[in-house]
């Protein structure tokens, strides 16, 4: 059985696979709750991703483990090729979501967007290169930079796609920062199809309250992660 761990800011998720198979996830894990869950399964490799801790944080975290581990930086030979002016500072979720990416939709163009704290758009090329893309702010951090950066604008959240036009300060905000979001994303969208046919994946936090407004075809895929890490720990073990 392989393991995938992606450890973000505050919690950590765990996959299990037989093969390409995924057979359970476990999220909001600490590294504790990560370590017993490991302990739990006859985990035969294991490939760790954080964008928060160093590998060498990681290797003492798991340095009891005597299983295969595989710590994703740099370096670690991919199945996709890097197009990257600085590859040194490509976050691991994207590598991950990019390889995972082309292992679903091999010999096609494919558009990433995962819609978190940050927009981040990412093109894999068909001949399985990851060739760059867009990172813009998400929704929070929208909301809060018209609160943070005016001096009567309140901070307000959505909980559903709000009306074009609004009809309050608090509405046209709302109005403002979602349907802005939508107008963007799916102008990017015909931009990135200029440059041939392309599939589209949605991902990220926000993207089940974004996803019926996003043109079609997209596939949502909140597993893109552990599925590239996957296949990244098959091509190196």
């Amino acid at each position: 059985m392989n393991a995938t761990i992606d450890i973000g800011n505050t919690f950590a998720k765990i996959g299990f696979f037989d093969g390409n198979d995924l057979l359970e996830i476990k999220k909001g894990l600490s590294i504790d709750e990560l370590r017993t869950a490991l302990s739990l399964k006859n985990v035969k490799n294991l490939i760790i991703s954080s964008v928060t801790r160093s590998q060498t944080e990681l290797e003492d975290l798991f340095k009891q483990d005597d299983f295969k581990k595989v710590f994703l930086n740099p370096n670690t030979p991919l199945p996709i090729r890097k197009d990257y002016e600085t590859p040194e500072t490509l976050g691991s979720d994207r590598i991950a979501g990019a390889v995972g990416a082309n292992y679903l939709f091999p010999n096609q163009n494919v558009l990433i967007i995962d819609m978190g704290t940050a927009i981040k758009y990412d093109y894999i090329s068909a001949d399985a290169a990851f060739r760059g893309g867009i990172i813009s702010p998400g929704m929070r951090i929208r909301f809060e930079a018209l609160h943070t950066f005016t001096k009567r604008l309140p901070l307000v959240e959505a909980n559903e796609i709000p009306n074009l036009i609004g009809k309050s300060t608090i509405s046209c905000i709302q109005s403002g920062v979602v349907n802005g979001i939508i107008a963007e994303v799916n102008g990017m969208i015909e931009n990135y199809r200029k440059l041939g046919n392309i599939q589209v994946i949605l991902c990220g936090g926000d993207a089940p309250f974004f996803e019926s407004q996003i043109k079609k075809p997209t596939f949502a895929l909140s597993n893109l992660v552990l599925i590239g890490l996957n296949r990244i720990l098959q091509y190196n073990v």
